[in-house]
């Protein structure tokens, strides 16, 4: 297999590498911390005109056709930047599950807006009781005479405090009773009964929390038919672990350059520390364990559309892998950077604070290691 890039994935690389360079710096994070959004809808804009917002939608809906390893050209990048625009959540995640569910007339209203940035989408799946479990959704979609009406709570939503709408999981309730399908609702972010409460994001961007107190919905709310939406869920959560853990990469990358550079500056005993063999030997360590979380990125991207079993231990093993990564370099970066590394002046805070929230984003290594290893059973023929 031919893992090097094509041409035009290595113009992708090269211009949003640049955009990064010049549009992300620590004034503008320590500013996009503090605005109540958490990004900026004039950075959104510019995603969209560049073609980003576009990028794995079909061309059928006005995208670029783009899949798994260009998100992951793009997220690796948007690690460098601690990029905080909605990009998981409405492009990765929203627009991957309407194209997977929706209707023909539900894609076509929705899919070329958030391609030109007109429409912003959130998942709101987790909940309280179920512990990363996805087949785990006390929230209840009851069948009413003139569409559906649900209630339950949702935590922990991506950026569902700026979605224009939200695509919510509910148990479906069918007039002979609980069915045991679980169904993905839109729900138009200003519906009466839709109480959401946000809050600032471990190392940048906003979540929140979300509560459905009977929302009443049309008919045509429901996404795609009546089919139990859990496969489509599993194969988008992977696809957004593969993005994030693409992201994860380029957050450790930059460690990796920024403390190699101050160890050159930093001196003790009249020498830089990294004159010290024991501190290049460190920094060597943290570049292997960058190198490592790359090569499982990748793989769990180029696994994506693989069959169920497959893509999903592809997608956990890299979760689990790039999570203990993640630890290591942010660990090790820190205590290179000495007392520095956890002050404002220094950005490598805000850099490790990312990946700690990484490694907690739809369960963490310990997690991951158990669903690898139940699946890896299953897959075994008895």
């Amino acid at each position: 297999m031919d893992l090097n890039l094509s041409d035009e994935q290595r113009l992708l690389r090269e211009s949003v590498e640049r955009f990064i360079a010049e549009s992300y710096d620590a004034d503008h994070r320590r500013k996009m911390a503090s605005d109540p959004l958490g990004f900026s809808p004039a950075v959104w804009k510019q995603f969209a005109e560049l073609g980003w917002l576009a990028l794995p939608i079909s061309e059928e809906f006005d995208g670029l056709g783009g899949g798994a390893v260009e998100i992951g050209i793009l997220m690796e990048a948007f690690g460098r930047g601690l990029v905080s625009e909605p990009y998981v959540a409405t492009v990765v995640l929203g627009a991957g599950l309407i194209d997977r569910c929706g209707s023909t007339a539900q894609k076509r209203a929705r899919l070329p807006k958030i391609a030109d940035g007109t429409l912003r989408v959130a998942f709101a799946h987790s909940e309280r009781a179920a512990r990363f479990d996805l087949a785990k959704v006390a929230t209840i979609a009851n069948k009413a005479a003139q569409g559906w009406r649900l209630a339950g709570s949702k935590i922990a939503v991506l950026d569902g405090h700026s979605a224009d709408e939200i695509i919510v999981s509910a148990h479906v309730h069918d007039h002979q009773g609980r069915s045991g399908r679980i169904g993905l609702f839109l729900v138009s972010a200003q519906t009466p009964s839709l109480a959401i409460s946000d809050y600032e994001r471990l190392g940048g961007g906003r979540a929140c929390n979300i509560e459905l107190s009977d929302v009443h919905l049309p008919e045509d709310a429901l996404l795609g038919d009546d089919h139990d939406a859990l496969p489509a869920i599993e194969w988008a959560v992977d696809r957004a672990m593969a993005a994030l853990g693409a992201e994860a990469v380029g957050i450790m990358q930059t460690l990796v350059d920024t403390t190699l550079e101050y160890t050159k500056i930093r001196k003790q005993f009249g020498r830089p520390l990294s004159a010290n063999q024991v501190i290049r030997h460190r920094l060597a360590d943290m570049a292997m364990h960058v190198d490592e979380a790359r090569s499982m990125a990748l793989r769990a991207a180029l696994k994506v559309d693989a069959e169920p079993v497959e893509r999903a231990r592809a997608a956990s093993g890299a979760k689990a892998k790039i999570g203990k990564c993640a630890r290591f370099v942010g660990e090790q970066s820190i205590q290179l950077h000495g007392g520095m590394g956890v002050t404002e002046e220094l950005e490598v805070g805000a850099y490790f604070k990312r990946l700690v929230a990484f490694d907690t984003l739809f369960g963490g290594s310990g997690h991951h290691y158990r669903r690898h290893a139940e699946l890896g059973r299953t897959a075994v023929p008895t």
